[in-house]
């Protein structure tokens, strides 16, 4: 929250000067604010807080769908193979994300699936074989709720975290619904 006098911002008990080279003292905060307004300045609210995962700015959502990027005529924007360019939606972002958290959870797991593969004598632990499937289900059901998500809200909805009559989480958020480690 600020005032402004054309593009500068004019802090609270300091002086400025304006345009007409006219120095207004530091006490011009008491101003009445018509003698502000007179004065040129102008009240500039704070922009307003958003979550930048999901938008643009406080008013503009980020598309939850693939969008092929066009020029001003309509006409696809290609990429230097010839490709049109595709900015990617926040469904192929967040199925990206949840890959990506899917393969961190198993890799410190998987030498042990090469070790069982590899080695006639060593079995996988049924705990670990088990944990590693209930991690790719749980992968597999949050990537099928992020496709299924209609609209911005319901994609948002995906990261809200269950909560009691008290407002204490009783759960995880479906997009992080992931199993415990082994």
């Amino acid at each position: 929250m600020a005032y402004k006098y054309g593009h500068k911002t004019i802090r609270l008990g300091r002086g400025w000067t304006d345009n007409d080279g006219i120095q207004h003292p530091a006490n011009w905060g008491n101003w009445s604010d018509e003698q502000k307004t007179a004065a040129g300045l102008v009240w500039e609210a704070d922009p307003q807080p958003y979550d930048n995962r999901f938008f643009w700015d406080a008013d503009t959502p980020k598309n939850i769908n693939d969008v092929n990027e066009v020029n001003a005529d309509g006409n696809p924007i290609l990429d230097e193979n010839g490709d049109q360019l595709v900015t990617l939606g926040l469904k192929s972002v967040w199925k990206n994300i949840t890959k990506e958290r899917a393969g961190n959870l198993l890799a410190p797991t998987d030498w042990m699936v090469v070790k069982a593969a590899e080695v006639s004598s060593y079995t996988l632990p049924t705990a670990t074989a088990n944990w590693r499937a209930s991690v790719r289900t749980a992968s597999n059901t949050i990537e099928a709720a992020i496709d299924a998500a209609a609209d911005h809200a319901a994609f948002l909805a995906l990261h809200d975290t269950p909560v009691d009559a008290d407002g204490n989480p009783t759960g995880n958020a479906p997009i992080n619904d992931w199993p415990d480690e082994v």
